[in-house]
């Protein structure tokens, strides 16, 4: 991989990984950030799979939408399948919880799970990528 690729590559990566940790530390704060938390989780799912479609030169469009973006990985790597298909419902998390409404906030262990599903696609991720653009 090019550095200059490699180096976006990367900053998609980092910024996964600091909406991992801030998810993280919402539900650390008492009491628990669970809103914030769940777009974190959706941000660090969506910035993860544009690394990857970014280091496979797969162009995509300015969106929020993890069923779109985990369909175009998916053809560039069939594995994935597994572990993009439970994270497409965190796409309602971009934007959810933005503004006020009634929206019904999800229970810390839904929240919980849905970092599991985050953390767990971003190491799926850093799998199949090649070490120089991986944080």
């Amino acid at each position: 991989m090019q550095p200059e690729k490699a180096a976006i590559v990367k900053g998609w990566l980092t910024k996964s990984a600091n909406d991992l940790r801030g998810a993280q530390i919402d539900l650390e704060a008492d009491p628990p950030l669970i809103e914030d938390a769940l777009f974190h989780c959706q941000q660090a799912v969506e910035k993860a799979l544009k690394a990857f479609l970014t280091a496979h030169d797969t162009p995509f469009k300015k969106t929020h939408d993890l069923d779109e973006l985990g369909r175009m990985c998916l053809q560039i790597d069939a594995t994935l399948k597994d572990t993009v298909h439970p994270v497409i419902p965190l796409t309602v998390f971009a934007w959810e919880f933005r503004y006020p409404g009634d929206s019904i906030v999800p229970s810390m262990a839904e929240t919980q799970q849905s970092l599991a599903l985050a953390k767990w696609l971003y190491t799926a991720i850093l799998q199949r990528l090649p070490p120089p653009c991986c944080p």
